[in-house]
């Protein structure tokens, strides 16, 4: 399946649903306290997509049950939102999708709730420095393959490991499209596969755990993942345009 090239008037339409994600996931930051349910920070979010004029773009997708994906401390995506109250010392990670106009956004933080352990905040300064670094060296002409390089060497060097069989995707009339972005490089030679070129839209998403990138499905839910050695994780995530030979962040208020 080939990549979509996007037109600048389309990128803009795809834009405004990732604004909409980057202002929900401000929100909810701010709004999150100690003694919450999982359940009512999906609340949270799914109202305020709506009163920002989107569509809570998760609910239903797939058969997902709610608007926010709430991963708690060993869960890293997919996290079912529960009656489950979030307590000091917990991580917490949200992720969140938008419809507008017939166009998805898509961003994903992890955030501390209360005071964490030192381990902790190394774990998700590592997601969000391989998110950002990754971002700064992206260049048209590249291979999504050396993509996938170094969001891994950004991962590895802090002696964690990136998630196995999950990535990061292309993004514009459909939540999920082409092309898959792990994070991590599959094969010897990160020089095949498709190249960025301009007017890509894509996300990337670097999803962090400690000992084991080797994931486990949750048996009841049937969604949530966590790390086979069942260790706190952390996953951040940004939707991005190629745009004049660079990449910019879409998911930014």
């Amino acid at each position: 399946m080939a990549i979509e090239i996007r037109k600048p008037c389309d990128i803009e339409q795809i834009r405004k649903a990732a604004v909409i994600v980057a202002k929900t996931l401000d929100y909810l930051k701010k709004n999150i306290t100690e003694g919450m349910s999982l359940k009512e920070i999906d609340k949270l979010g799914d109202d305020y997509i709506v009163e920002l004029g989107g569509r809570p773009a998760f609910k239903g997708l797939y058969g997902f049950p709610n608007a926010v994906c709430t991963s708690l401390n060993e869960v890293i995506i997919h996290g079912v939102p529960t009656d489950v109250k979030i307590k000091n010392g917990d991580i917490l990670g949200i992720d969140i999708g938008c419809e507008l106009n017939g166009w998805y956004g898509d961003g994903a933080i992890t955030m501390a709730i209360g005071d964490i352990s030192k381990n902790d905040e190394k774990l998700i300064q590592c997601s969000k420095n391989a998110l950002y670094k990754t971002i700064d060296n992206i260049k048209v002409g590249m291979r999504f393959k050396e993509i996938s390089q170094m969001l891994e060497a950004h991962i590895t060097q802090d002696d964690f490991k990136p998630l196995l069989n999950f990535c990061g995707h292309g993004i514009g009339k459909k939540p999920h499209s082409e092309p898959e972005i792990p994070n991590y490089v599959s094969g010897n030679n990160v020089k095949q596969g498709p190249k960025v070129k301009n007017g890509m839209v894509f996300c990337l998403e670097p999803m962090v755990c400690q000992k084991s990138g080797n994931p486990i499905i949750d048996k009841d839910d049937k969604w949530s993942v966590r790390s086979e050695d069942n260790l706190n994780t952390s996953h951040y995530e940004h939707q991005i345009a190629i745009i004049n030979n660079k990449a910019e962040i879409l998911t930014l208020t």
